[in-house]
């Protein structure tokens, strides 16, 4: 079933009972549209990052999910009809499995990682950026293909403060994941 009407408020339950070919998110009861297929080059970073992550986890209780992922925030005490942030981010680490459900994650996971296309920058670094800061995400990486650099935030006290922008040149510590290191030149293949 299409989306009826996108200028009114929707919910969870709603947002389930819309076709799979809906690429679609939920902030705040308001739908956004997802980007068009992302380029190779984010595809190709995406799979990179995916991978790093997936090694590094094996065998550990944190769990690593690339989109279509839906992570349902502001969930506590709710029901899906009165859920209204639906996002599917670029990569979601959870590392508490009470979160996971057959449809995705409910809460906030620990790391959310999007990959910035030309037509989401807007949305990521501000309304996805404040999103997932009030929601609880610990770490928050935009990444930039274009100019082959990682931005990490991490959250303390409620707020994120801004860790640094790293290059291919660089080695980042997932301070969420004690002992994971990225090669940055790795994953900017």
């Amino acid at each position: 079933m299409a989306i009826p009407n996108r200028k009114g408020k929707y919910s969870y339950a709603d947002y389930l009972t819309w076709g799979e070919g809906e690429r679609v998110e939920l902030i705040g009861g308001e739908v956004f549209d997802m980007s068009p297929s992302p380029s190779r080059r984010h595809q190709k970073i995406l799979g990179e990052l995916f991978t790093a992550f997936s090694v590094f986890l094996r065998d550990k209780e944190c769990e690593v999910f690339f989109a279509p992922f839906d992570v349902r925030l502001y969930t506590e005490n709710k029901q899906d009809d009165e859920i209204d942030h639906v996002v599917q981010p670029d990569l979601s680490v959870v590392c508490d499995p009470n979160k996971l459900d057959d449809k995705g994650c409910i809460g906030a996971p620990d790391i959310i990682i999007e990959v910035l296309s030309p037509s989401s920058v807007k949305m990521d670094r501000w309304t996805k950026y404040q999103l997932y800061e009030k929601a609880g995400v610990k770490a928050y990486w935009v990444v930039d293909p274009v100019q082959g650099s990682v931005e990490i935030h991490h959250l303390a006290d409620e707020r994120y403060e801004f860790q640094g922008v790293y290059t291919e040149e660089d080695t980042v510590d997932v301070s969420v994941l004690t002992g994971m290191e990225l090669v940055l030149s790795q994953i900017f293949v």
